[in-house]
């Protein structure tokens, strides 16, 4: 019995977009759109960017990109559907953005799911860079969607093409894409065989990709025991909340969405003002590698973390998952003791840290040089 039709006799359900997780939540959005908002405060450019996007600065349309994604089970025709509403213009670009991509699972629908933009799925094992593999990697995914945006924004194609990305769009897209490539699992992916090893897609037709770990529970070893009631972590959702979170050790945890956010803006906007103002490592690029290549760049740099997010963890459970009209795998991640004792959150702190404060720097410098 092969790997796909054991998957649906073992795992009939369905579980939500590969791309519907938020990278690094909204909190960690703000984080690199406040960045380069200080960045660019009082330049040619933060005056270009504040015409283009109505007043929004970069902090808040950074989110816009995943709020749209609201829209996906009515539509943004019905009465009570959100929009925005002070900002009428960019509100009815966005909704021909989204009309014109609306999502689909079907890889060979002629129009993308916006869905698509935000990540691509290189495999992590074996070791490789994004140009030298096929699976996982498409037209629309995040490596290429960064310079498509780059391309509107520079005239190099024009606002009216077949995806509805304005110069407005693509500016509200980049301000999120660029935090989305420094996410390790919106570029890194495992793929599993049936014995639920981990294998190389490319050679092995049948492997099951992990969706970026939105399809894995994680276990930590500093977690305390689990009550009752109380779910499972995911493994993608851990990067995206958690270990940004965890940049705020001030703020207890388990408090209400409202009080959270209200006890985190003093101390975020303190950490923004802190890497704003220090310059992060290795976050340039050499002056002459052309604006067009930063994305596959950046992908190939977060490859080797991605890796080692899923390699300091035991996958097991591993079985296939019929996820709408495809079957993906699914399982348990659970933390390994680490050589150098650190814990996993220790590890993915620092990293979410770093990357943050890169990609902040970067958008900026970036918008400094298209606009």
């Amino acid at each position: 019995m092969n790997f796909a039709y054991r998957g649906i006799l073992i795992a009939l359900a369905v579980v939500a977009f590969r791309a519907s997780i938020l990278a690094y939540g909204p909190l960690g959005h703000e984080i690199v759109g406040a960045i380069a908002d200080k960045h660019l405060a009082n330049t040619p450019t933060a005056a270009k960017v504040y015409v283009l996007l109505d007043g929004l600065n970069l902090e808040k349309a950074a989110l816009i990109a995943d709020e749209i994604k609201g829209w996906d089970k009515k539509g943004v025709d019905i009465p009570r559907s959100f929009h925005y509403s002070t900002h009428r213009n960019i509100d009815k670009q966005l909704r021909d953005f989204w009309r014109a991509n609306q999502p689909t699972h079907d890889p060979n629908s002629p129009a993308p799911s916006h869905h698509w933009f935000h990540y691509t799925d290189v495999p992590v094992m074996p070791v490789q860079r994004y140009r030298e593999g096929y699976v996982g990697r498409s037209k629309w995914d995040i490596v290429h969607m960064i310079p498509f945006c780059i391309d509107v924004l520079q005239a190099r194609v024009p606002e009216q093409n077949d995806r509805k990305i304005t110069k407005t769009v693509a500016l509200i897209l980049l301000a999120h894409y660029v935090a989305d490539i420094h996410q390790p699992l919106h570029v890194g992916t495992a793929y599993f065989d049936e014995q639920g090893r981990t294998t190389d897609p490319d050679m092995n037709k049948s492997a099951l990709a992990d969706e970026g770990g939105n399809t894995f529970t994680l276990e930590l070893s500093d977690e305390p025991p689990r009550g009752r009631g109380i779910r499972k972590k995911k493994f993608h959702e851990f990067w995206d909340y958690d270990a940004v979170k965890a940049l705020f050790p001030q703020v207890p945890a388990g408090l209400p969405k409202k009080e959270l956010e209200r006890q985190i803006h003093p101390f975020k906007h303190q950490l923004v003002d802190d890497m704003a103002t220090h310059e992060p490592r290795n976050w340039q690029l050499p002056s002459n590698v052309s604006i067009d290549s930063y994305a596959e760049i950046w992908a190939d740099e977060i490859l080797p973390i991605a890796r080692e997010a899923h390699a300091r963890l035991e996958f097991r459970n591993v079985k296939p998952l019929l996820d709408g009209d495809r079957i993906v795998a699914m399982g348990e991640a659970i933390e390994k003791p680490a050589p150098d004792q650190t814990l996993y959150r220790t590890w993915a702190t620092s990293v979410v840290r770093d990357e943050l404060h890169k990609a902040g720097w970067r958008l900026a410098d970036l918008l400094q040089k298209i606009l």
